[in-house]
């Protein structure tokens, strides 16, 4: 896993503070799949992550119209991203695997959006509809609050 995701690193992105460009890390990954696994299996038993992976360099990135609305972005080591990504996969099996959210749920699931949702509350709302029952729909937009 730890070699696909070398691999498979986007090149596009920025280098961390070891300024270790993501391309080089594609080309070595081979030679680095055995050292960062080791890495990650202590500190997946440790519960530790190595000191120079909690860095980040922090840059405002400009969001929307209004000029004073920026997010910050971190911009993190790549073998930190790599492990990042396992764990991710781990505890998205976990979930998959023991039906821990309901098929309902459709935030931050893979292959889920905003849109799936639409679909299928208008399949379910068309359904009843169509069995002649009554349909109440509340719709709610949250945003932040303007300042």
């Amino acid at each position: 896993m730890v070699s696909d995701l070398l691999r498979h690193s986007d090149t596009c992105k920025s280098m961390g503070q070891d300024r270790i460009h993501p391309r080089v890390l594609r080309h070595l990954a081979e030679v680095l799949t055995k050292p960062l696994s080791i890495i990650y299996q202590q500190s997946w038993l440790t519960g530790e992550v190595p000191v120079d992976w909690r860095l980040a360099n922090t840059m405002p990135i400009y969001k929307k119209e209004d000029l004073g609305n920026y997010r910050p972005v971190s911009l993190t080591l790549v073998p930190r991203k790599v492990m990042e990504q396992i764990i991710l996969s781990v505890i998205m099996w976990h979930i998959q695997d023991n039906q821990v959210i309901m098929p309902s749920q459709h935030g931050f699931m893979k292959g889920r959006s905003c849109l799936t949702n639409l679909i299928s509350f208008y399949d379910k709302a068309t359904h009843l509809v169509d069995e002649g029952k009554a349909v109440d729909v509340l719709h709610l937009d949250l945003v932040k609050p303007l300042t």
